[in-house]
């Protein structure tokens, strides 16, 4: 007989080794019969080969534990015991007593549980991808936390299964993502505390899972909390973990990612010299990146999303005109499916303006704000940007006919958050 084609491709759908799968079967054994099993790689390699097309008895109920299914759905021969009815619990405890002993007939039959393979793995990625669609799209909100945190519910509880070890990083890295989904919503949302709390699980996550990438993007949301805290000091170490961080050592786009935020953060700290430099180097090694797959979750990132990072580093750094022309070209980049990310950069815009004396200008540019999140309520985090516009505004022009219809405007829309 040939070799097994059917067993070697259940073992790369569940990321099993020869030796994984070994052990897996030995493990079966003991929860079936209480002894541990003696189940070797020289095993598994010959039931790949084709020489053991009949496993015997004990062997055949491992395999069913570990795979969810029956032996002839893996390409074997049951043994004769094996080939009554199985939902028949008489027969299926003689066959167990016939092949592993006399222990096992006193322990009760444990209802099998399908081994968790790639295909959740990507059937759950899928899940998640569809939450970052939607915060590209509307920014963060109660909704998509609580979705994140109901998929996240759903990882967790395929780790209860059998998995490979290639399979359970990757589910790890999948609850980090969902657990970090939370809470970006609820730095969006601007609730911290709570946002504070996801990020401490979905570091632990991030660990356990061993991804560079899924590390880099927990780092990334660390700084951007801080920077929401106004705790700039720990904002400046998370994004210098982020920029040291093996993603960023490895890839140059993750690499800007980092840099551009240590700029951010020297700049919320008065430093404009060390700002400049960061942004500066973070343009160069996005320069450098290649074109290669990244997760979902960082297609918000590249060079219309640095100009818009660019324009806040200036902005806080007063140098407006600057700033006024990044936002610019942000905004002629930034593709329209990033309704937020638009939106947000609109209102460093208008800031630039407004900075630079241009009050009736910096009025009409921030009242494009409105028009492009028509239809969902502003982010907690983006309220906050037209909020110190807003008092900018009456500081420098309180009196004027465009102030008073812009707070008539800004209360309309904040009556209908």
């Amino acid at each position: 007989m040939g070799a097994n084609l059917i067993l070697q491709g259940r073992m790369q759908e569940l990321g099993l080794t020869q030796d994984e799968l070994a052990g897996q079967l030995n493990k079966a054994l003991l929860e079936i019969t209480g002894r541990p099993g003696e189940i070797s790689s020289r095993t598994i390699r010959n039931l790949l080969s084709g020489r053991h097309s009949r496993p015997i008895g004990r062997t055949c109920a491992a395999l069913e534990r570990v795979f969810g299914c029956r032996v002839e759905e893996l390409g074997f021969s049951a043994p004769r015991s094996m080939q009554d009815p199985p939902e028949d619990p008489v027969r299926r405890r003689n066959f167990i007593a016939s092949t592993t002993g006399t222990a096992a007939a006193v322990l009760p039959i444990v209802k099998q549980r399908r081994s968790v393979g790639m295909s959740d793995v990507s059937r759950v990625a899928a899940n998640m991808n569809r939450l970052v669609e939607a915060d590209d799209h509307q920014g963060g909100h109660a909704g998509l936390a609580a979705a994140a945190l109901r998929g996240r519910a759903d990882v967790l509880t395929l780790q209860q299964r059998n998995a490979s070890e290639r399979v359970r990083r990757a589910l790890y890295a999948l609850a980090a993502e969902y657990t970090t989904i939370a809470a970006w919503s609820c730095i969006d949302l601007r609730d911290l505390d709570r946002a504070q709390n996801y990020l401490h699980e979905s570091t632990a996550f991030a660990g356990l899972s061993q991804d560079p990438s899924t590390g880099m993007r927990v780092w990334v949301n660390m700084a951007m909390l801080a920077y929401q805290r106004r705790n700039w000091p720990e904002q400046l170490a998370a994004a210098q973990a982020a920029e040291a961080s093996p993603a960023a050592r490895r890839d140059p786009f993750f690499g800007s990612m980092g840099g551009v935020r240590v700029a951010l953060a020297h700049a919320t700290l008065g430093d404009t010299r060390a700002a400049q430099r960061s942004l500066r180097a973070a343009q160069t090694t996005l320069r450098k990146a290649v074109v290669v797959d990244h997760p979902r979750w960082t297609a918000f990132y590249g060079a219309a999303e640095l100009d818009h990072l660019a324009a806040i580093i200036l902005n806080h750094s007063g140098l407006h005109a600057n700033a006024e022309a990044m936002a610019h070209q942000a905004l002629a980049r930034i593709p329209g499916t990033f309704r937020r990310n638009r939106a947000l950069a609109t209102c460093q815009l208008a800031l630039a303006q407004l900075r630079q004396g241009e009050p009736e200008q910096a009025t009409k540019t921030a009242a494009n704000v409105f028009a492009l999140m028509e239809g969902s309520p502003l982010p907690g985090r983006m309220r906050t940007l037209i909020g110190d516009f807003h008092r900018d505004l009456f500081s420098m022009a309180p009196s004027t006919t465009y102030a008073r219809d812009w707070a008539d405007r800004m209360r309309d829309e904040w009556s209908r958050a």
